[in-house]
């Protein structure tokens, strides 16, 4: 094994075999920390939720809320660092990212599931994140990204790793931002009304729906439609 393959083994370059393990690696790790993710749910709904989770939320105390807003933090560090250390390139290393946040995100609810026996359905409403506001949806609308995660970071990071991903263009940057302003106009709009103890029913799915599109097409673009005309064999 000359010094290419070494540190192509060694970062998850463009061998395939070395590909595969790192992507092994990932599912492994977004398992284990979506199981983990479930467990201190539960510890938490057991003692906030007894009667079982449902809105209107039950506020927690300003200090407990900076905790928990840290934790979330954390996660996503944790999440980052896997992609930092799987992958040799800035895009390879954000596919590692989407996967391992993707298969988290999945193996957390069916976590829940699993001890809980919640979510009921795919349509119960949920608590899905704190940053920068509380976002709240239908399960669903968590799982569906998690699982486009999932199926578009594998190919990202494998192309990019073999230097077969395209250039970035401004389109790509500009869906991108688009994207991300509308799901997060979808997750943030009941957010006022959950911090005044109110019941959220209604979901924009036209917006959510449009931020999806818009991500999708940059995705579909920047990964096969347009390749680098240097990919390695």
């Amino acid at each position: 094994m000359d010094d290419h393959d070494a540190a192509a083994d060694l970062t998850g370059g463009p061998r395939s075999g070395a590909s595969a393990r790192a992507i092994a690696a990932v599912v492994a790790f977004g398992i284990a920390f979506g199981w983990l993710e479930a467990a201190v749910v539960v510890y938490l709904r057991e003692l906030l939720y007894p009667q079982g989770f449902d809105f209107p939320l039950r506020l927690l105390r300003p200090d407990l809320a900076v905790i928990e807003l840290a934790r979330e933090a954390s996660t996503l560090v944790m999440l980052a660092a896997v992609g930092v250390l799987g992958a040799r390139t800035g895009w390879g290393r954000f596919g590692l990212f989407a996967l391992a946040f993707g298969v988290w995100d999945l193996v957390y609810y069916l976590g829940l599931w699993i001890a809980l026996g919640w979510p009921a359905s795919l349509g119960t409403w949920d608590v899905l994140f704190l940053i920068p506001g509380v976002w709240t949806g239908p399960v669903w609308t968590a799982a569906l990204i998690a699982a486009l995660l999932v199926a578009f970071g594998v190919p990202l990071y494998v192309r990019s790793e073999r230097g077969a991903l395209g250039s970035v263009r401004w389109w790509h940057w500009a869906l991108a931002v688009l994207s991300l302003t509308l799901l997060l106009a979808a997750f943030l709009a009941n957010h006022s009304l959950v911090l005044q103890q109110g019941v959220p029913v209604d979901f924009p799915a036209g917006i959510y729906f449009a931020g999806l599109a818009a991500g999708i097409a940059a995705a579909v673009d920047l990964i096969w439609l347009h390749p680098s005309r240097h990919a390695a064999a």
